[in-house]
C-alpha cells in the first residue's frame, strides 16, 4: 500500500482556512495587518459598512469600505510564525495586497515615540524564513507601496510634531534576548528599527506572488533608552492612527 505526503501547497484552496477561519468572498483584496487584535477595531473607526468576519486564535478580521473601495484588517498575532500562517491563508482567499501596520522600537538616534517608521527592507534574524528560502534571500517590500506609505505619511504629518523615518528594519523572534550587544550592533549596522513580522511577511508575499509593505508607530527607542513604558503610550496610539491612515490613502491611490 502507497502513501504520499501531504502537499500543503494544495491544502485549502477555495476553502474556510482553518486558521483564520475566513473563506473566498468575504475578504478584500488588500488587506491591513496590525499585530495585536485589538487595534483591528481601531481600523475599522476609519470603515464603513464595517462586517466582523471571523475571530480565531490571534486572529481577527474585519472588513468596510473606505472612500469606495473595500479593506480588510487582520490581526496577525506575535511574530513570524502567526504572521506567516495569516498571509498564506489570506492569499488563498483572495488578498492580494499587504500592508502591515504596527509597533516598532526605534533603534536610531532621533527616532521619538509616535514617530512614523517606513520599512525599505528587512534584516531576517528569524527562524520562520529560513523555512522558505535561502539566507542570502533579500526580505524586501513592493517599491511602490513603500514610496507611497513613506510619500503619504510625510503629508499627514505635515505641519505635527511626528516625524516620519525610512529606512532598513530588522526581525527578531526573542523580544527579551534583544540585549545591550545586539542593540548597539544593529545600531552600527544602520538599521532603523526592530520588530517581529515584516521579514515573514515580505518572503511570503515574494514566493507567493504577492505585494506587501509596512508602516510602524515607534513605541520607543531602544538605543537612548525612551520606552513606552514611560508614560508615552498617548504618542504611540496617536502613532498608530496616523499610520493606519497612510496605509488606507496608500491603498485607494495605488488601487490596491
Amino acid at each position: 500500500m502507497s502513501t504520499a505526503a501531504v502537499d500543503k501547497d494544495a491544502v485549502g484552496i477555495g476553502e474556510r482556512q482553518y486558521h483564520i477561519g475566513i473563506a473566498p468572498g468575504e475578504v478584500s483584496t488588500v488587506a491591513l495587518l496590525p499585530g495585536d487584535p485589538f487595534r483591528v477595531p481601531l481600523i475599522a473607526e476609519y470603515l464603513t459598512d464595517v462586517k466582523t468576519v471571523a475571530h480565531q486564535r490571534e486572529h481577527m478580521t474585519m472588513t468596510g469600505l473606505y472612500k469606495g473601495r473595500r479593506i480588510t484588517a487582520t490581526s496577525t498575532g506575535m511574530g513570524c510564525p502567526s504572521t506567516a500562517i495569516a498571509v498564506e491563508e489570506l492569499i488563498r482567499v483572495g488578498v492580494t495586497s499587504f500592508i502591515r501596520v504596527g509597533s516598532s522600537a526605534g533603534l536610531q538616534a532621533g527616532v521619538k515615540p509616535g514617530d512614523l517608521l517606513v520599512s525599505e527592507g528587512t534584516l531576517r534574524n528569524d527562524g520562520t524564513t529560513a523555512a522558505y528560502a535561502h539566507p542570502g534571500y533579500p526580505a524586501v517590500p513592493d517599491l511602490a507601496i513603500a514610496m507611497s506609505l513613506a510619500e503619504t505619511a510625510r503629508e499627514l504629518a505635515a505641519g505635527t510634531d511626528t516625524a516620519v523615518h525610512s529606512g532598513l528594519n530588522v526581525s527578531d523572534d526573542a523580544f527579551y534576548a534583544e540585549g545591550p550587544e545586539w542593540i548597539a550592533q544593529l545600531n552600527r549596522l544602520g538599521i532603523l528599527n526592530v520588530e517581529m513580522e515584516s521579514s515573514a511577511l515580505y518572503v511570503v508575499s515574494r514566493l507567493r506572488g504577492v505585494r506587501a509593505g509596512m508602516i510602524c508607530a515607534a513605541s520607543s527607542n531602544l538605543f537612548d533608552g525612551t520606552s513606552l513604558y514611560s508614560g508615552v503610550k498617548e504618542r504611540l496610539a496617536a502613532g498608530w492612527r496616523m499610520s493606519i491612515e497612510a496605509a488606507l490613502e496608500t491603498a485607494v491611490r495605488l488601487e490596491l
